[in-house]
C-alpha cells in the first residue's frame, strides 16, 4: 500500500516504518529513472544521509534506478547541498537524495532534481501517479546492482570556501547536530584560518544529544552553553541535512533566518543596489522595510525550498531566505539552500565588519515576535482549516495576504497561518512593536483558532 500523504509539495517524505518503505523506494527509484533519463544521458546521481533507515533506502532506490536503465553515481553520505553541487557538476539527467531532513529520527523521504531544476509539485504528483498505475514488486539484488562512486566532497569544499575571508582569531563553534554535515565539517574547518570548535560532529542516526532542527530553541541549548564555555564569537549549527542554518551569538541569542538575511541583504546591497530579495511568508515586516530602506526589491513569498528556488530562477533574485533557515544565494554561488556556504559567507562579513553579530542584530529595528510555532494538525485537516479561516476573515471583511497561508495584519501587527508541507502541523507566526500589541495580536488570532480547538499559547 502506498501513502499518497508522503507525496509532498516539494519532497517526498514521511514515516520510515510505515510510509517511507523499501518496496516504495524501489519504485521511486524505477519511476524517477524512466521519466528523467534519455538515451542520451542516462545518468543519475544518489546521495543519502546518516538516518537509521537510510542504506536500506539507499539499496532498493539504487536497485530500482539501474534495474530502469540509469547509470548511478553516487557520492556517498553527504550534506543535501553537496548532492546539488554534484547535480550541478556532473551534469546528470537528474539527481535525488535519502534524507529525512529536520524531521524526526524515523521519518526519511526524498529531494529531487531534474535537468539541474528542481523537481516538486506537479512532477512529484506524476510521479506518484506512475507508482500508483503498476507498483513494482521489490525483490532485493544487491550483488547485482553496479553503482558508480564519486568522490564530490573535495571539490565541493573547493567552492564553499571560494572567496572566502576569514579573520584568524575568529572563534567558532560549529553543531552539525549528528546530522549529515558531520561528514565534511572536520575536512572543511581544516581548510580554514581561525579557532573552531566542533560538538556532535560524528554522525548518528539517533541524534542522541539533540533533534536536528535548529530552529526550535531548545536544540540550540547544548550550542549556547558551547560557545559560552569556548568565549567564542559564534555558534552554528544546521538540520540533520545541512540545508538549513541555526545561529547563536556570544551573548546567547538565537539569530533568525529573516535577521540573518537582513545581514546578508545589507553586504549585498551595497555591492549590487537593487537587487531582488525574496523572503517567505513567515518573514518579519522589518525584513522587507529594511530591503526597501537600503535600495533593494523585497519579494514575500510562499514557503518550501523548491518553490523558493523557483521563484528565484523566475525574478533573478540574488538572495533569499526563510525563517527556517533556508539561505539561497545566486550571488556567487548556484542559487540553492546551502547552510554550509551559508555559514562561510556569514564569518566573511564578521570578519570583514567592526561589528560583532549581537551588535548587526542590536542595529535592526525592534520588533517583538513569536517564533515558529508548529500547531499539531492531522495532514487530512491542516489545509481545510486555513480554507475555513480564509472563509471566515472573508465574512467579517478583513483584507489578508494568501500567497501561501493566511498573513493578516492588523492595527496591532500581523499573524500568519500556513499548513506545513513537509509534516501534519499548522505553521503560527506573531509579530508587532510592542510587547502588549504582540499580546493583542496573538488574542486576536487565537478568537479565530477556538473554532478548531486550536491556541497559540
Amino acid at each position: 500500500m502506498i501513502d499518497k500523504s508522503a507525496f509532498r509539495a516539494y519532497d517526498i517524505r514521511g514515516n520510515s516504518n510505515t510510509a517511507i518503505t523499501t518496496e516504495l523506494a524501489y519504485n521511486i527509484g524505477w519511476y524517477f529513472a524512466k521519466m528523467n533519463m534519455s538515451p542520451a544521458n542516462k545518468r543519475i546521481a544518489v546521495g543519502y544521509d546518516g538516518r537509521l533507515s537510510t542504506p536500506h533506502l539507499y539499496e532498493a532506490l539504487v536497485q530500482g534506478l539501474v534495474e530502469a536503465g540509469s547509470e548511478v553515481s553516487s557520492i556517498g553520505l553527504v550534506p543535501t547541498p553537496c548532492l546539488y553541487f554534484a547535480d550541478k557538476k556532473l551534469f546528470p539527467a537528474a539527481s535525488i537524495m535519502i534524507t529525512g531532513s529536520h524531521n524526526e529520527k524515523h521519518d526519511n523521504g526524498f529531494k529531487m532534481m531534474a535537468g539541474n531544476l528542481s523537481f516538486f509539485g506537479q512532477q512529484i504528483q506524476e510521479l506518484l501517479a506512475l507508482i500508483l498505475k503498476d507498483t513494482k514488486k521489490y525483490k532485493p539484488k544487491p550483488k547485482d546492482v553496479k553503482v558508480f562512486s564519486v568522490n564530490i566532497k573535495p571539490h565541493y569544499l573547493d567552492k564553499i570556501l571560494n572567496g572566502s575571508q576569514i579573520r584568524s582569531e575568529l572563534k567558532v563553534v560549529w553543531d552539525p547536530g549528528s546530522g549529515a554535515a558531520g561528514n565534511v565539517l572536520s575536512e572543511l574547518i581544516s581548510k580554514l584560518p581561525n579557532v573552531n570548535f566542533i560538538i556532535n560532529g560524528e554522525v548518528d542516526g539517533n541524534f542522541p544529544s539533540h533533534h536536528p532542527d535548529p530552529t526550535l530553541p531548545e536544540n540550540l541549548e547544548q550550542l549556547k552553553k558551547e560557545v559560552k564555555n569556548q568565549d567564542a564569537d559564534i555558534g552554528i549549527a544546521f538540520d540533520g541535512d545541512a540545508d538549513r542554518i541555526g545561529v547563536v551569538t556570544k551573548e546567547g541569542k538565537i539569530v533568525f533566518g529573516d535577521q540573518l538575511l537582513c545581514i546578508y541583504s545589507k553586504e549585498l546591497l551595497s555591492r549590487k543596489p537593487g537587487s531582488v530579495i525574496i523572503a517567505d511568508v513567515k518573514a518579519s515586516k522589518t525584513l522587507f522595510d529594511y530591503v526597501d530602506s537600503l535600495g533593494g526589491k523585497a519579494l514575500m513569498w510562499k514557503t518550501g525550498h523548491s518553490l523558493i528556488k523557483a521563484k528565484m530562477t523566475e525574478t533573478s533574485a540574488e538572495i533569499a531566505g526563510e525563517m527556517s533557515g533556508h539561505i539561497f544565494f545566486r550571488d556567487g554561488y548556484f542559487g540553492y539552500d546551502d547552510a554550509l556556504y551559508a555559514a562561510i559567507r556569514l564569518l566573511t562579513i564578521l570578519s570583514k565588519s567592526d561589528q560583532t553579530i549581537d551588535e548587526m542584530i542590536d542595529a535592526l529595528p525592534k520588533v517583538y515576535n513569536t517564533p515558529e510555532i508548529r500547531l499539531d494538525v492531522d495532514d487530512s485537516k491542516k489545509f481545510k482549516i486555513v480554507d475555513k479561516l480564509k472563509a471566515t476573515l472573508k465574512k467579517r471583511n478583513i483584507s489578508f495576504n494568501d500567497v501561501d497561508g493566511i498573513r493578516a495584519d492588523n492595527k496591532h501587527g500581523w499573524w500568519l497561518v500556513r499548513a506545513s508541507n513537509t509534516q501534519g502541523a499548522l505553521i503560527v507566526r506573531c509579530e508587532a512593536e510592542s510587547k502588549e500589541s504582540l499580546k493583542k495580536v496573538i488574542a486576536s488570532l487565537n478568537e479565530l483558532l477556538a473554532e478548531f480547538s486550536l491556541k497559540v499559547e
